[in-house]
């Protein structure tokens, strides 16, 4: 039984933002992939689309979600899912970094506005 302990995780970050990856091929995973997110206040992620399903849960803070366009505040507690081909978008308005674990399946790639294409090594 693999366990990943907290000086095991791998911390990437990206976009202003900090992922700190548990679950993935590297760590033992065979089919899915988790992370903490850790979003500073101020931040605004770019849009993009994803390839496989995501299910965000936010842990501590609030933040703004945008899918396919539409604009939630959600809070601590919450859930989002986040079907594949759905265009998603993070911001942070408040003056605290909110906390994310996320859970998707192995090989998440997600293409940006101008067409590029990032496949996160925290979600392969």
């Amino acid at each position: 039984m693999p366990v990943v302990r907290p000086s095991d995780a791998v911390v990437h970050e990206i976009h202003g933002a900090r992922f700190v990856s548990y679950a993935t091929p590297l760590s033992g995973s065979e089919e899915l992939c988790a992370w903490r997110g850790e979003i500073p206040a101020g931040t605004k992620a770019p849009v993009h689309t994803v390839n496989r399903e995501e299910i965000f849960h936010l842990l501590t803070g609030e933040l703004l979600i945008t899918l396919d366009g539409r604009t939630e505040r959600i809070t601590a507690g919450d859930t989002v899912i986040i079907n594949p081909g759905t265009a998603f978008g993070v911001e942070n308005p408040t003056r605290q970094t909110a906390t994310s674990w996320v859970t998707t399946s192995i090989g998440l790639r997600a293409e940006l506005a101008d067409g590029s294409v990032i496949t996160p090594p925290w979600a392969n």
